[in-house]
């Protein structure tokens, strides 16, 4: 058995993105679960004021998630012992070599065992070059470094890289090559390395061929000689539809998607590396660790649950798909888990990390429970709705076809009465009657409505892949199998038991009440930014 533990005291860690959501809960586990681990250095970008390592004590172990597990080690082990575990490298996946200079390479060689590639954007549809820099150009940095060093790399892709799929997806499915359209093993159509040369070279021409506006300080340049500091609005457009188009040609449901595929291509085209993909499906609030329903960034689920319990009544979606979701303390075991084996040499290439195939809960019953918990809540603190919206309204499940439809019937009934209170204050004002006041609020009530309906439908429109567009059963043998090669007490200490959820506890004891304290408790208590 692999004593992951005795693996953890043996090798140093190199970790890439400890300041994010899964990051933290990654490093907090490592701390609490294996304090005797040897060292771990932190790859991390100076922000403004801050450098490094003043970042990675305020933003990452002074956070919420990791305050009361760094407050146990301390009291256990002495605050000198937390000092030694860890070194702070300036630095960023984004930049050749991940940032670091020939100095502090120098320093590395020898020392470094495994990289464990935490950084990414999690972004549905960002520009495309921004997801490049993190998801892509990261990835070959990160490849590179870990070549120059001689580690292995355990990186952390997304279990969404299959696209566009229709039931189960398997491990097995080969890395190099694959896109979600491929018409089987004997397709030859993609290829990485030629998709990232168009790709960039289209991004150029976008660049080079976007005029700035004179008023932000660029004098009409064009946006390549000024770069991510000088963006317009209409360069940002282009890049985003840059994105969205080269992600949908070949069968990608987003920019995010595409680019992660892209960067597990790297990483599989290099012979010489020792790799583990871990894929997770969509990580969300924690089962225990750190806490109970801790959850940071709402970047995915968190938007359907502010939109169920702010009132949202018509969901587009179909019944019997079942929503992927893995707590990301689940996750970090899993991670944790695999990095053990990895160091042993004795991992597999890819695992997927979901929980669907052996304890789904179908979007039906969970937006009806959703809905119960919205009015439970309603009740509960006595809040009203706004006048737009019909509480005693029963909630429904659409078809495409019927939620573009409704979504145009009520943008039409939102202007057509726009324009009749607009008439109506014109009129009001030229009589010199009073009333035109009151009007006005209205005036700005609708505004408001339309440009929330404008917003939460479009934002549905990023989660359709997801609800009702694909059905998503992710193959989650090679993690199952890990656990197995593993000690006892790894078992206890990194537990991978989806089967033992009981959903409903967890979406409203967990996930309801984590997004309501962690992610945005201004719009969950404020009706007027609901729907």
């Amino acid at each position: 058995m692999t004593d992951v533990a005795y693996q953890f005291q043996l090798y140093e860690i190199l970790l890439t993105g400890a300041n994010g959501f899964l990051g933290k809960v990654v490093l907090g586990m490592l701390l609490e679960c294996y304090p005797g681990f040897k060292h771990l250095h932190i790859l991390l970008r100076p922000q403004g004021d801050l450098s490094a390592p003043d970042r990675f004590q305020t933003q990452t172990l002074n956070s919420p998630a990791l305050a009361s597990v760094v407050e146990r080690f301390v009291a256990k082990h002495g605050k000198a012992s937390l000092d030694s575990k860890f070194t702070v490298w300036p630095g960023d996946v984004g930049l050749p070599l991940c940032g670091l200079d020939g100095a502090s390479l120098d320093r590395l060689k020898g020392r470094i065992s495994l990289i464990l590639n935490c950084a990414g954007l999690v972004e549905f549809f960002p520009p495309v070059d921004e997801s490049f820099r993190s998801n892509v150009d990261g990835v070959e940095h990160v490849v590179a470094l870990a070549k120059l060093l001689g580690a292995k790399l355990a990186h952390i892709s997304t279990c969404y890289v299959c696209g566009d799929v229709e039931g189960l997806v398997e491990e097995s499915e080969p890395i190099l090559g694959f896109y979600p359209h491929r018409k089987g093993p004997d397709d030859e159509s993609f290829d990485h390395a030629e998709e990232l040369r168009q790709c960039r070279e289209r991004i150029r021409q976008i660049y080079d061929s976007t005029v700035l506006s004179a008023d932000d300080g660029s004098n009409g340049l064009p946006g390549s000689v000024h770069g991510q500091s000088a963006r317009t609005r209409e360069l940002t457009q282009r890049l985003v539809a840059l994105g969205r188009q080269r992600a949908r040609n070949w069968g990608w449901v987003n920019t995010y998607t595409y680019a992660k595929s892209l960067g597990e291509q790297i990483i599989s085209s290099e012979p010489s590396l020792d790799y583990a993909i871990v894929r997770p499906a969509i990580v969300e609030s924690a089962l225990d660790f750190p806490m109970p329903g801790w959850i940071e960034g709402g970047r995915t689920a968190a938007p359907l649950v502010l939109m169920a319990m702010g009132g949202l009544k018509d969901w587009p979606i179909r019944s019997d798909i079942a929503l992927e979701i893995v707590p990301v303390d689940l996750v970090a075991s899993a991670i944790l888990m695999v990095c053990g084996l990895l160091l042993e040499g004795r991992a597999a290439r890819v695992y997927q990390l979901g929980s669907a195939d052996v304890n789904p809960y179908e979007l039906g019953p969970l937006v009806r429970l959703l809905g119960a918990e919205a009015r439970r809540a309603r009740k509960q603190n006595s809040v009203q709705a706004p006048f737009w919206v019909d509480p005693s309204r029963k909630l429904r499940i659409l078809t495409a076809d019927e939620a573009r439809a409704r979504r145009a019937r009520l943008q039409r009934r939102i202007e057509r009465v726009q324009a009749f209170v607009a008439g109506a204050k014109r009129m009001l004002e030229s009589a010199r009657l009073p009333g035109s006041a009151s009007l006005a609020g209205w005036s700005t009530a609708l505004r408001s409505l339309s440009l929330q309906t404008t917003f939460r439908e479009q934002v549905l429109d990023q989660y359709l892949p997801f609800i009702l567009h694909n059905r998503y059963v992710f193959e989650s043998e090679n993690i199952r199998r890990a656990r197995s090669l593993i000690t006892e007490k790894d078992r206890v200490l990194l537990p991978w038991e989806p089967e033992r959820i009981d959903w409903k506890d967890y979406w409203i004891n967990h996930q309801v009440k984590g997004i309501q304290k962690w992610i945005q408790p201004e719009a969950v208590r404020d009706w007027a930014f609901k729907i």
